[in-house]
């Protein structure tokens, strides 16, 4: 039996955020084959993390730049650490090899920080994302160096996979395609769906704290609402999300049927209840969270082209339409809004994507798969990677070393 420590940047919140959903699927998967978990996390507990201990995970806290964590690894004595996000990785990865060198070490990436940060900036400085851009970045140097630190990296779409061999030149036997694990929709789920005549307004849903989400209400508030009340000045715009500040919540203005409705319990529920789900998103990665549990309350949806990004396979159509500009967005939303044709076919080009691309059989069996055989082939596994011993190499030395003087200043 597997003994799997996961480092977590934060502790699981899947009510609040795709990062804190995503986790809890993994926790489930590895509870399923029967191992045995610790989630460890250095931060604070929140009012909406979920309770992981009522699954049979064991909770523990741990500190950055201490000791304590050797003492607390080498009494656990994993062997499976899943390090989630890259910079766990780089305070706790030199410790893992330190101390348990043949321990398998996976980096679940949750989307790639480096993508989403760099197109942020470019658009926050008003110029056109590229992808050479990436290679300037620090926050890339680091997260790709993490990559090959790791035995595996978890990646969550092929669009991603094929953007580290393109522009950095990564062996896919470093990454792994795992997507979102989701349920088949079945035709009796369908049934159970709110009709089309039964559903009102218009939902969009995200962490407040997840800067394209924030910037993504700002351009709806500011630019595409108004276009859409102007066509259908009766509907309204329901906003839900997690941690909403101030400046979300004064937003709000009834009149305008713009309604800040902050954190929803059961967010499934209420995207059942809405016709139509919105996500302008103007930057970000990964996959979106907001569009998949669309998908899964049969609720159609307009967005982006950076919005459905890695969720759409060669032959599928998207679940609505996928617009740019803001005047195309806000027609098309009102044409999905208004034509029920159209929508129950848009609710059906959702129901296959989660189908196909999202089967949590398939890629549950695959993952495990590959755990498997690295775990039986690790040693050789590790001589093909090259780069990732060297930098592991000189890890081991900066940052213990700074780590450690950080040790001695705090006594």
């Amino acid at each position: 039996m597997n003994s799997i420590l996961i480092i977590g940047n934060v502790w699981p919140e899947p009510n609040s955020s795709a990062a804190g959903a995503r986790m809890l699927q993994l926790i489930q998967l590895f509870l399923s084959e029967g191992w045995k978990i610790t989630f460890a996390s250095t931060a604070a507990e929140s009012n909406h993390m979920h309770n992981i201990e009522t699954l049979g995970v064991k909770k523990a806290n741990i500190e950055i730049n201490n000791d304590s964590f050797d003492n607390f690894l080498n009494k656990l004595h994993p062997n499976i650490v899943v390090f989630d996000r890259f910079m766990t990785e780089e305070q706790f990865g030199w410790r893992v090899t330190k101390h348990l060198p043949d321990t398998l070490k996976i980096l679940n990436t949750e989307d790639l920080h480096c993508l989403r940060k760099t197109r942020q900036e470019a658009f926050k400085a008003g110029t056109t994302f590229n992808y050479s851009d990436l290679k300037k970045s620090d926050i890339t140097k680091r997260e790709i160096a993490s990559i090959y630190r790791c035995d595996l990296s978890l990646i969550i779409s092929d669009f991603e996979t094929n953007l580290l061999k393109k522009e950095f030149n990564i062996d896919k036997e470093l990454t792994h395609h795992l997507p979102f694990l989701l349920d088949s929709i079945t035709e009796e789920t369908k049934q159970k769906w709110p009709t089309f005549s039964k559903r009102n307004h218009f939902i969009t849903i995200g962490n407040f704290r997840h800067e394209p989400n924030w910037n993504s209400i700002l351009y709806l508030k500011e630019t595409i609402w108004p276009l859409i009340k102007k066509q259908l000045p009766e509907v309204e715009l329901h906003i839900y999300g997690a941690y909403p500040p101030p400046k979300a919540t004064q937003l709000h203005n009834a009149q305008q049927g713009f309604h800040i409705k902050g954190w929803a319990k059961n967010a499934q529920e209420v995207m059942k209840q809405a016709r139509v789900c919105l996500a302008p998103l103007r930057f970000g990665a990964g996959i979106k969270g907001k569009l998949a549990e669309a998908m899964l309350c049969g609720t159609p949806s307009i967005t982006s082209s950076i919005g459905a990004e890695g969720m759409l396979g060669e032959d599928s159509d998207w679940n609505g339409f996928i617009k740019d500009k803001p005047e195309e967005f806000a027609n098309a939303a009102v044409k999905l809004h208004n034509n029920q044709n159209i929508w129950s076919q848009a609710q059906q080009n959702g129901i296959e994507i989660i189908n196909t691309l999202f089967s949590k059989e398939k890629y549950s069996n695959q993952f495990i798969q590959k755990i498997v055989e690295l775990q039986n082939n690790l040693e050789n596994h590790r001589s093909k990677n090259f780069i990732g011993s060297m930098l592991q190499y000189h890890t081991l030395r900066s940052t213990e070393f700074m780590s450690r003087w950080i040790e001695e200043k705090n006594r």
